[in-house]
């Protein structure tokens, strides 16, 4: 018999479906919109109670340009494999993710942060530009 091992909040299946949500400055309700869910439903994903479908996991995955994998926290990077090549990188690109690579963990952690924020800042541009 397999022991259950006890979950923070933060420690959901589907920890990045929330934050991706946020991103792109989604509630729950228009997000489940979307997808012809309840907002329930995305309530539900967010905090472990109840997991989609195959399906649905695959659209949202679609919807956000993402893999499932980084939907369940698989891994962190959140862009689909294929798109993730040598040959699909500029010089630019590599240069910048070879200094990343050098970097501590401290530092990553900081460099995330901004992309993050400037990421949420373009964004709610965009929704307010959309509006």
């Amino acid at each position: 018999m397999k022991d259950k091992i006890e979950k923070s909040s933060e420690d959901t299946l589907l920890k990045n479906l929330k934050k991706l949500r946020e991103i792109h400055g989604l509630s729950q309700q228009r997000f489940a919109d979307l997808f012809n869910l309840s907002q329930q439903s995305i309530y539900k994903y967010e905090n472990d109670i109840s997991e989609p479908s195959i399906d649905t996991l695959t659209k949202i995955a679609d919807y956000f340009n993402t893999s499932i994998d980084y939907l369940v926290d698989f891994t962190d990077i959140p862009c689909p494999l294929e798109q993730r090549n040598e040959e699909t990188l500029s010089p630019t690109e590599k240069e910048l993710i070879d200094n990343y690579r050098c970097l501590s963990p401290a530092y990553r952690h900081l460099i995330d942060a901004l992309v993050e924020t400037h990421l949420r800042e373009i964004i709610l541009k965009q929704n307010l530009q959309n509006s």
